[in-house]
């Protein structure tokens, strides 16, 4: 059996990346005015799934001879974490999304940077791993 998994990654790439644009375009629209817990749901669904895009393409592009370093995953679960709180911020302050909702533009695009990087660092490390042990 041959040890080279990368057209499975390439796989689970496709399928992680069609799943997410599905969520994000059908799934969400669907429930975001009405249903509030339908709607997290969908976009912790969602979430995971474009993590799991960027953890493979973390693992299909790096090759490092040696352990990197979690730094980038850590910057990625800190401006997640930021960008959400700013979002529950706007909303107890009264700017819902009903209302205003070009003011979460922002903590949007911190949520998901946050998510890529978390994502992207992991299939680094974890391609790392498999290289070691390999050997």
């Amino acid at each position: 059996m041959s040890t080279d998994r990368r057209p499975l990654l390439f796989v689970l790439l496709g399928s992680a990346l069609l799943v997410t644009v599905v969520i994000h375009l059908s799934f969400i629209p669907q429930y975001f005015p009405d249903d509030v817990f339908m709607t997290g749901l969908a976009l912790v669904a969602g979430w995971v799934t474009y993590t799991l895009v960027f953890y493979v393409a973390g693992r299909l592009q790096s090759s490092p001879r040696e352990l990197p370093s979690m730094r980038t995953a850590d910057i990625g679960i800190a401006l997640f974490l930021v960008s959400l709180l700013l979002g529950a911020a706007l909303d107890s302050f009264g700017f819902t999304p009903e209302a205003i909702l070009e003011a979460y533009v922002v903590p949007a695009i911190g949520i998901y940077v946050g998510l890529a990087l978390l994502g992207w660092s992991i299939g680094r490390r974890t391609e790392a791993i498999n290289e070691i042990v390999k050997q």
